[in-house]
């Protein structure tokens, strides 16, 4: 089976969501954020946009959004798809790292099996403001309106949070979720 391609957009836990997916047994391969568009859709089932320090320094993501395969976008990666497809990101009206009670409104495939309510690990320093046309707001919490979105036709995902994290509550049924929506 192909593996699920983990974008490295140089930020600190894209090598944790790997270790976390190969600790899953789900087959997995860092690639670089320059890669060629045909080469990751040859070669991979899934994408997941790991964060970084600037969405300046995304390399290709915004053109995998194109490619037709599940994308999964963490805290940077979800800015970068909302961006891309016509969305809206801002500053956070709180930085920095810290827990957060996060809502969930929409359970659908990405957040099936978790309860209405989860405590997570995330930054707000910035956040998506609007989501693009066709998504759907997943999750909110008192400080952020969209914690999480998502498109189920699209099979494009975003989260403010960290799933990665020991801090946030089983993080590990994200990576999960994705793999099955990655079977599909």
């Amino acid at each position: 089976m192909q593996p699920i391609f983990v974008v490295n957009n140089h930020g600190q836990f894209n090598h944790l969501i790997h270790r976390m997916l190969r600790d899953l047994e789900i087959e997995v391969k860092m690639i670089p954020n320059t890669t060629p568009p045909e080469e990751v859709a040859d070669g991979c089932r899934g994408i997941i946009l790991g964060g970084g320090p600037s969405i300046e320094r995304t390399g290709r993501c915004a053109e995998y959004l194109d490619l037709d395969l599940p994308i999964l976008g963490i805290c940077l990666g979800h800015q970068l798809i909302a961006r891309s497809l016509g969305g809206e990101i801002g500053s956070g009206r709180s930085g920095g790292y810290g827990g957060v009670d996060v809502m969930i409104e929409e359970h659908g495939a990405i957040l099936a099996g978790y309860p209405d309510a989860i405590h997570v690990w995330a930054s707000h320093t910035d956040e998506v403001k609007r989501v693009p046309e066709g998504f759907t707001i997943l999750a909110r919490s008192p400080i952020c309106d969209i914690e999480a979105m998502g498109s189920e036709e699209r099979r494009i995902f975003g989260l403010q949070w960290h799933p990665e994290v020991s801090h946030t509550e089983n993080g590990s049924l994200i990576y999960r979720n994705f793999d099955e929506i990655c079977r599909e």
